[in-house]
């Protein structure tokens, strides 16, 4: 099984990549930091997988396009593809959105998303099919105060996926996304702060915890295998029965 990760080195695509190395998979981790994306293979070659490691920056099309070209011509195809680069962007107001803000957050997470569809759907048009995982959130479920253009990009990638799935079933092609609650990644701890902040995010999950990267990567990978394979087009929720109803379930 040949895997391609963007945003692989850190949080839940590390997790992602090194669950599927422990499985023997072959996997192409992506990343812009070329001396973090050369340990992670080392790492992840000593796991048992075969890994690669190719810098892109999924704002550039060009870089997407090599990088799936890349893929298939060291593993000869590209069964599963993980789009899991993202950025929470500058929080505020709606009315401090300025053209650079609004960029920092839809070039990365909803055109990076949609470029990464492009070149990823090609080369499994190609060679005949495959699953597709994109990075949504429970922020693309809902509405949150002062994060209208992360709220916003993550409701995109949900439409996006669900557009794309439908592209791609003729095809063998299946196009799913993940919407992770809070976890426990550098994001998380850039976005909560202090501890008491955490503590106080979590008191509203229902199982009184965030999310382990680990967690999220076993989604993943249940997506991308053949257990799913009548699955398309849809959104999992991992977040710890927060969207059961959390408003009442906090009351």
């Amino acid at each position: 099984m040949a895997v391609l990760i963007t945003g692989a080195l850190t949080g839940i695509g590390r997790a992602t990549a090194v669950a599927y190395a422990r499985g023997g998979a072959d996997v192409v981790v992506s990343g812009r930091h070329p001396e973090a994306g050369e340990l992670l293979v080392k790492k992840l070659n000593e796991l048992g997988g075969r890994a690669e490691f190719f810098r892109a920056d999924v704002r550039s099309d060009d870089d997407l396009r090599d990088l799936a070209d890349f893929t298939v011509e060291r593993f000869g195809r590209l069964d599963v593809a993980f789009n899991n680069a993202g950025t929470e962007g500058v929080t505020g107001p709606v009315t401090g959105v300025t053209d650079e803000t609004y960029a920092g957050v839809f070039d990365t997470n909803v055109r990076g998303t949609l470029l990464s569809l492009k070149h990823e759907f090609r080369v499994m048009k190609e060679t005949g099919g495959g699953s597709i995982v994109n990075v949504s959130s429970t922020y693309g479920l809902m509405g949150f105060p002062d994060s209208s253009l992360y709220v916003g990009s993550k409701h995109a990638i949900i439409g996006i996926t669900k557009g794309v799935a439908l592209e791609g079933a003729p095809f063998g092609i299946r196009v799913n996304a993940v919407a992770p609650g809070f976890t426990q990644t550098a994001m998380y701890e850039r976005v909560t702060g202090a501890d008491e902040v955490r503590a106080a995010v979590t008191s509203v999950v229902p199982m009184r915890r965030a999310g382990t990267p680990e967690e999220i990567a076993d989604a993943v990978r249940f997506l991308g295998s053949d257990q799913a394979r009548y699955i398309t087009g849809q959104v999992l929720t991992l977040d710890g029965g927060l969207m059961a109803g959390w408003p009442l379930f906090a009351a």
